[in-house]
């Protein structure tokens, strides 16, 4: 298996056995596609760095290496798109909602080179597969066609996670992610297809983009843009993700080290620290009519077509005589 290197990071291509995973929990989907694995978008908050340990033995890939840096090592599923096509042809697999890039993000910089992406979006138009992209880049600017083209056929919603509205925290925490107006640049140009698109404003972290005046530019921002939705959720630690985050805090905000040991002193955020947050989240709701609610339009359409078949059904019996 070769490797190929970009200035400090390694892709390491490899063959999936597997492109689809079953996803449980309260998510409106239960299909998750990632072509990568790792990111070099580098978000201090990442809940998925511990997941590289399982590389040199996960049944699904085939891999020799043993397991390394999650940030700068990135393993690149060559034959993805080919193997989706076969799972996707199954009766069991079709017309189910997939979340691309739920662990890793699809239009990671490792996309410029490798460019999956495209033979995925085709995939799916033939398959008139529906789907829900969430991507700190703008690089899914260069599948605007193909993206428009499926959402012509099945529902798509773009969704950008979109943290602060202070490039200077956002250069610290999202390093290798492309700017705050960027990323809202891109939602606004999907408006013009018929794709959702919607702001995931998690995790909201605390001392840093938890303010009211945060809140507010990204809440108003989002409404300006005419997305249809924002989802706002605030930061969990847990396990490799709360120490990796824990050091850069003592790092490169050493001023609110000790404020965050207090709030996560018993695992979870502090209970009182994240219902005084949500006070001043869910007004703006209201304020700026926007949902939380990103499968709406699914079922919205799904209700339409049942109405549109029933119609077509009692016609059809008025006239069987």
């Amino acid at each position: 298996m070769g490797e190929m290197e970009n200035q400090t990071v390694q892709y390491l291509p490899i063959q999936c056995k597997t492109a689809l995973h079953s996803v449980s929990g309260v998510f409106p989907y239960k299909l998750d596609l990632n072509i990568y694995r790792g990111c070099e978008n580098g978000c201090k908050y990442c809940f998925a760095i511990y997941s590289h340990k399982y590389m040199n033995k996960n049944k699904d890939e085939t891999l020799v290496q043993p397991s390394v840096g999650y940030y700068d090592h990135i393993y690149v599923k060559t034959n993805v798109a080919e193997q989706l096509d076969k799972e996707l042809s199954r009766p069991n697999r079709r017309k189910q909602v997939i979340n691309i890039g739920g662990i890793c993000d699809s239009y990671q910089k490792a996309e410029e080179t490798f460019e999956l992406m495209p033979d995925i979006l085709k995939v799916m138009i033939k398959h008139k597969n529906p789907i829900i992209i969430s991507t700190k880049s703008d690089l899914i600017l260069r599948d605007y066609d193909l993206i428009d083209e499926l959402s012509k056929y099945a529902f798509v919603n773009i969704a950008s996670t979109i943290t602060t509205a202070d490039e200077s925290v956002r250069e610290k925490v999202e390093p290798g992610a492309v700017s705050t107006k960027r990323r809202f640049d891109m939602l606004e140009k999907f408006k013009k297809t018929d794709v959702t698109v919607g702001v995931h404003m998690m995790p909201v972290l605390p001392f840093l983009t938890d303010s009211p005046e945060n809140l507010e530019s990204i809440f108003s921002k989002t409404k300006e843009i005419g997305a249809e939705y924002i989802i706002v959720q605030t930061l969990s630690l847990r396990n490799q993700t709360k120490k990796t985050y824990f050091e850069f805090i003592k790092t490169d905000f050493p001023e609110y080290f000790e404020g965050m040991k207090q709030l996560y002193k018993t695992g979870g955020l502090d209970k009182e620290f994240n219902k005084k947050f949500y006070s001043m989240a869910n007004p703006l709701l209201k304020k700026y009519e926007l949902s939380t609610d990103y499968m709406k339009p699914v079922r919205e359409e799904e209700a339409l077509m049942a109405e549109i078949k029933m119609e077509q059904n009692k016609q059809k019996t008025l006239f069987d005589f």
